[in-house]
């Protein structure tokens, strides 16, 4: 008497079959890199940009920078904000100096990031979930908080620094899109 395959014998080889397919056709030759055929690398790859006392290289082939104020630079380019024009600055004054006069009713008080947001809100005109809240030092009364919201690429930021002093300006958006800059940090 012949036994015949079970269906999960069948299943498990179609399923290996499919699995060793997708992994011989997922691999790529080396030499299809873009980063492979990068002028003046050898054995391709991009290179370090040469130091101040090393000579020049050809300014079109790629290099990872070396100096580190302009890697600096790069790493906190998300905090950069946009450029923002005087009429739009001009526009958003009052809600800044509503904003500022909000924290200012606020400062030194017991209010917690719930009133603080609705005060913030109601000076900017937005819903409280549209302002970025960040505390600072917890305790019981409102100081080392800063908030932020705006809409479009305008922004309006007001802080209550450590002795209780509310203040707030008109800002450009960041390039990650947050009214409050990132912290960043490693």
């Amino acid at each position: 008497m012949t036994r015949r395959p079970s269906s999960r014998t069948a299943a498990g080889t179609l399923l290996f079959a499919v699995l060793a397919s997708v992994l011989v056709a997922g691999c790529a030759e080396p030499s299809e890199d873009p980063r492979a055929s990068a002028p003046g690398t050898p054995g391709g790859g991009m290179r370090y940009c040469p130091g101040p006392g090393e000579p020049p290289i050809d300014p079109s082939v790629p290099c990872i920078s070396q100096d580190p104020a302009r890697k600096y630079a790069e790493n906190h380019a998300y905090r950069k904000e946009m450029e923002i024009g005087e009429e739009e600055r001009a526009g958003a004054r009052t809600k800044a100096d509503a904003l500022a006069e909000a924290l200012k009713g606020l400062a030194g008080k017991p209010v917690g990031e719930v009133e603080v947001r609705a005060a913030a809100a109601a000076a900017l005109g937005l819903e409280p979930a549209d302002v970025e809240y960040r505390a600072g030092t917890p305790g019981k009364v409102l100081k080392d908080v800063v908030v932020g919201g705006g809409r479009g690429k305008v922004c309006v930021n007001g802080n209550v620094d450590s002795r209780g002093n509310a203040t707030a300006e008109v800002a450009g958006r960041t390039m990650d899109g947050t009214c409050l800059p990132g912290l960043g940090g490693h």
